[in-house]
């Protein structure tokens, strides 16, 4: 699903992104909810970024990654913790593109995600590669969603992925070989 979003465009840089988890609900300008494996998500698209809220049987779960004022959580390389019986990882990278890679590599973007069934992509007024884009999909019993950030104006693309499954115990008297 592809939608133009009326707003400014205010993270207008990749470095002012910030990561958070386990914030409340922030206004969105386009959600996109889905079921995948018997977990509901939400796809956010919000003025700053992006949210997705997790929930399932085992709990919830919710990532920001957006221009938070006051935030002391720069954007991390990656991360990886367990939330409730969850384990949770996340990696973020930044590509630096020359003007012709990045718009190329925008139209190929918004075309992946706005034709797929578990995609949301919302382009910003004033430059057709100022976006943000998220790409669900459950795989293996778990969720897995991948983000893109654009900065057109400085050639950078925020790319994250994240993975969310159920920790599976060790039986006991069972050790790792």
């Amino acid at each position: 699903m592809l939608t133009t979003l009326n707003t400014s465009y205010t993270d207008t840089r990749a470095a002012d992104l910030a990561w958070a988890l386990g914030r409340e609900p922030l206004p969105a300008l386009a959600t996109r909810d889905l079921e995948l494996g018997g977990a509901k998500l939400q796809l956010r698209l919000l003025g700053a970024s992006h949210q997705v809220l997790l929930e399932e049987d085992h709990g919830s779960c919710s990532e920001t990654v957006a221009c938070i004022p006051g935030s002391s959580t720069p954007l991390p390389l990656g991360v990886a913790k367990r939330v409730g019986d969850w384990e949770y990882e996340f990696a973020a990278r930044v590509e630096v593109l020359s003007p012709n890679q990045f718009a190329g590599r925008a139209q190929e973007l918004l075309a992946l995600v706005s034709d797929h069934p578990h995609g949301l992509a919302g382009v910003f007024p004033g430059s057709p590669h100022a976006f943000t884009a998220l790409l669900a999909q459950y795989q293996d019993g778990q969720v897995h969603w991948r983000t893109w950030h654009a900065y057109p104006q400085d050639g950078q693309l925020v790319a994250t992925r994240t993975r969310v499954g159920v920790r599976v115990p060790v039986p006991a008297g069972r050790t790792g070989a």
